[in-house]
């Protein structure tokens, strides 16, 4: 009972990292009805960016953690969001208009350039990064195991659920969040009501990619090690999220991340951990074979 108590902690915790991720994904599907596959590497540069900056805040003899924390969550949002933007600029933007194939082609593309592009610019080689945040509460000790529960866990389990009630409540009662509904609906329309469609699209992508950042700085605090090819595998994991919780549904990005964290962290801990990934996208395809839309998506249905 105490292992399975905490591989529940620790899966809750991978959970909501991916979950995190997710919501990036679905935003952009629920409004122009794409995947941003480049979505993973602006998380890969959230975390670099996140050890470059609590490297620099080292040297410059910044110790106390809450100050360097809210440092590091600052510069990891503030550019992240530009690549964000700068993805869709570049990306998306020019190729709104063509067949759903090109701006699909494109976004591997950007994919893979940023990539490479972080490759060239860190190197090959893991970053490492020394504890940030150390400690924790034991929860129980039964039969020579003791159940734990670090600080860094209870940070990035608090900070996701404030990150989704304060955009729950972004979305449902803001400005940005009726025109984000929106175009969600009908980009067409929402134009010729005035609503600022380029504006809400661009916005969108630096939301998903703020949440990103922050999803990258938890990962640098939790593993503390990042490469150019995280970005590949969480993108993935998250992307797989969103499917499982229902493309497009946010409290389904949610769920499905929270799903996608518990199966990998009990079947590492049960079974063979180099099959945790299969273990993963065979719950989703079970799920999609009988529940095509999603756990919580809803069928697309076609207006006439």
């Amino acid at each position: 009972m105490e292992y399975f108590l905490q591989q529940l902690i620790n899966g809750v915790t991978l959970g909501a990292i991916y979950g995190l991720i997710a919501l990036g994904y679905t935003m952009v599907y629920g409004i122009i009805g794409m995947i941003n596959f480049a979505h993973g590497e602006v998380y890969m540069i959230g975390a670099f960016i996140a050890v470059t900056a609590f490297t620099a805040l080292g040297v410059a003899g910044v110790t106390f953690v809450p100050l360097a924390l809210a440092v590091v969550l600052l510069v990891a949002v503030t550019f992240t969001a530009a690549y964000g933007w700068t993805v869709e600029r570049v990306a998306y933007r020019p190729l709104r208009g063509a067949p759903r194939l090109a701006p699909l082609i494109s976004a591997i593309g950007m994919s893979i350039f940023l990539q490479n592009y972080v490759q060239l610019l860190q190197g090959a080689r893991v970053k490492p990064l020394a504890p940030v945040i150390r400690g924790g509460f034991e929860l129980l000790h039964a039969n020579q195991f003791s159940v734990q529960l670090s600080y860094i866990q209870c940070f990035i389990i608090l900070a996701t659920v404030v990150l989704i009630a304060v955009f729950t409540l972004m979305i449902a009662r803001t400005p940005l969040g009726r025109a984000q509904r929106a175009c969600e609906q009908d980009r067409t329309m929402a134009a010729l009501l005035g609503v600022d469609v380029d504006r809400t699209i661009s916005l969108t992508f630096v939301i998903g990619a703020a949440l990103a950042a922050v999803a990258g700085v938890m990962v640098t605090m939790y593993y503390g090690v990042v490469d150019f090819f995280i970005g590949f595998q969480a993108g993935l994991k998250a992307f797989t999220a969103a499917v499982l919780g229902g493309i497009g549904s946010l409290p389904g990005a949610m769920l499905g991340g929270l799903l996608i964290g518990l199966v990998e962290a009990f079947y590492s801990a049960y079974f063979s951990i180099e099959y945790k990934d299969v273990a993963a996208f065979s719950i989703l395809v079970l799920v999609l074979v009988f529940r095509p839309s999603g756990l919580l998506g809803r069928p697309e249905v076609e207006k006439v």
